[in-house]
């Protein structure tokens, strides 16, 4: 069966491996000339960086980012730079594996990019391809081959802006070796690609020494790492405390509105450090002015006037390519299926919710399962109550994984669920959306216990039988180490390959449904209950 992302738009062909190889500086020194003659280069006007993060696939900003650069472009020197999660999150990304994004953004014109946890998600060749084909240098100092023990990409790219010279320094989130494990072994599980999680931070100050020692005056740090705790301790904020040298930090991964913060490094200096959200809602915009202050604010996209017309020209033209795909009707909703609460908190990564229970439930139907399981940080956007269209699904689902069933053991399913709810009170893209299974969570203790699950044959819940074994339907991507904490990773596989897993909920809502979903999914069905939150 061909699926939905094998469609791609062919674009300019691929720029040559070597200018994303690094370049080595000699060791010999060199003997001073007695005299010289210094020319001092005037700043005649000052630089204006554009960033982003964390875009997702909200291709509609694109055009308003190139705009803003264009305008400025006649009174400072502009720079446009990605803290990575662009390639995916989704429709147009999931359509064509990353192909029209790249298209995008190379007609935007950045001046370097970093790795986000998402660009992994097509597995690192495919991830190698789309990048060679951006023609951006790419900057990335912890992702290295472990065989050689060589880096991937540059750790840091220079830029030279009149007389300003700038080093912008990658990194990444190691837990991404963990979250998408399966794009960092091999067939037989062998480790070929590692993120350097012990030595994060001395690699990044070796990139900042080294690109001082190269004449970078200011050095700026495109970092996919966020602020949120996470179990390796590694955060934009440990970095600026470990490190010295770096001026400024543009973060991403938790899709933060942080606009100006200050963070002191190992120095007692303070380091600059700027979010801008997600979907492109705001253009960050970092001014060092012609004396060499630094200043910075958000912009809200909305608010752009400037936009170019070569940009939109590839949008438009794109959407209209996929438009024939995803305006496919696949039925109607009389409620909406959020991921979100009245906070705007992402629901789906903190508790049960009835976007969580039609996705788990059409695993569990469609495959034939015991038990429906899929990870909250896999269900990325509500569908609106009224028609249901395939790029609506494809936005709630928009990753390339595939629906297994695996057997897993009762005590093995309840070791899982403690250990997916350990994050709480805080997001987690572990946090289970369950089908077939219901149990109770002491937040505040951080347990699991009264876990019962579905008997078909008399379709009451019964508690669960800890050496008894359970077929369960989840994605490729949690059986593999990414998600569910790593516990499915050695479990019997008795499906594989079932299909998408956007398209197991086409076929629940057309044919399981027969196209509308009613009142059984107004709010959630009781499958996850607190009792000391």
């Amino acid at each position: 069966m061909k699926s939905i992302f094998h469609y791609s738009l062919l674009a300019a062909g691929l720029i040559s491996a070597a200018t994303l190889t690094g370049c080595k500086s000699s060791s010999k020194a060199t003997k001073a000339p007695t005299q010289k003659t210094v020319v001092k280069k005037v700043q005649d006007k000052g630089l204006v960086i554009l960033y982003e993060n964390d875009v997702h696939c909200g291709i509609d900003g694109y055009a308003k980012l190139a705009g803003l650069r264009d305008a400025i472009a006649d009174t400072a020197y502009v720079a446009v730079v990605s803290s990575g999660d662009y390639l995916q999150g989704g429709t147009i990304g999931a359509i064509s594996k990353g192909e029209y994004i790249v298209d995008i953004m190379k007609s935007v014109g950045y001046d370097c990019v970093t790795l986000g946890n998402h660009e992994f998600d097509y597995k690192i060749p495919q991830m190698k391809k789309l990048l060679n084909k951006l023609s951006v240098p790419v900057a990335s100092a912890n992702l290295k081959d472990s065989k050689t023990g060589n880096l991937v990409f540059l750790p840091f790219v220079m830029r030279q802006y009149g007389a300003f010279n700038v080093a912008f320094i990658g990194l990444t989130t190691p837990t991404t070796r963990y979250t998408e494990e399966y794009a960092f072994v091999d067939e037989e599980g062998n480790l070929i690609y590692d993120l350097s999680e012990k030595e994060i931070y001395d690699l990044a100050q070796a990139a900042a020494l080294k690109a001082r020692s190269l004449g970078a005056k200011y050095v700026i740090a495109l970092t996919h790492l966020g602020e949120d705790k996470n179990d390796l301790n590694v955060d934009s904020h440990g970095l600026i405390a470990n490190t010295r040298g770096i001026d400024v930090v543009l973060d991403a991964h938790t899709h933060s509105v942080i606009p100006t913060q200050y963070v002191n490094n190992k120095l007692d200096m303070p380091v600059l450090i700027s979010q801008t959200g997600t979907k492109l809602a705001n253009v960050g915009k970092l001014y060092i002015s012609k004396d060499g202050k630094i200043s910075n604010e958000l912009i809200p996209t909305a608010s752009i006037k400037q936009e170019s017309a070569r940009v939109k020209h590839v949008t438009d033209s794109i959407k209209k390519l996929s438009e024939n795909f995803t305006s496919r009707r696949i039925g109607t909703t009389d409620y909406e299926l959020s991921i979100l609460n009245a906070k705007g908190d992402q629901e789906v990564r903190l508790a049960e919710t009835n976007s969580g229970n039609i996705v788990a439930d059409a695993f569990r139907i469609v495959v034939g399962s015991n038990i429906g399981l899929t990870n909250g940080g896999g269900i990325r956007t509500s569908i609106k109550a009224g028609e249901i269209k395939m790029g609506d699904v494809i936005d709630m689902l928009p990753y390339d994984n595939y629906l297994y069933e695996v057997e897993v053991e009762g005590s093995v399913l309840a070791v899982m669920l403690t250990k997916c709810i350990k994050d709480l009170p805080y997001e987690s893209g572990d946090f289970p959306q369950v089908s077939g299974i219901k149990f109770d969570i002491d937040a505040k203790a951080h347990k699991v216990s009264n876990i019962k699950v579905l008997n078909l044959q008399t379709n009451n819940y019964e508690p669960i039988d800890m050496n008894k074994v359970y077929t369960v339907a989840t994605t490729d991507y949690c059986i593999t180490g990414g998600g569910m904490q790593g516990m499915l990773k050695d479990s019997k596989v008795t499906k594989s390959s079932v299909m998408i897993y956007s398209e197991a909920l086409v076929e629940y809502i057309s044919n399981h449904l027969n196209g509308h979903v009613g009142k059984e999914y107004s709010t959630t069905q009781g499958r996850i209950n607190f009792i000391n939150k």
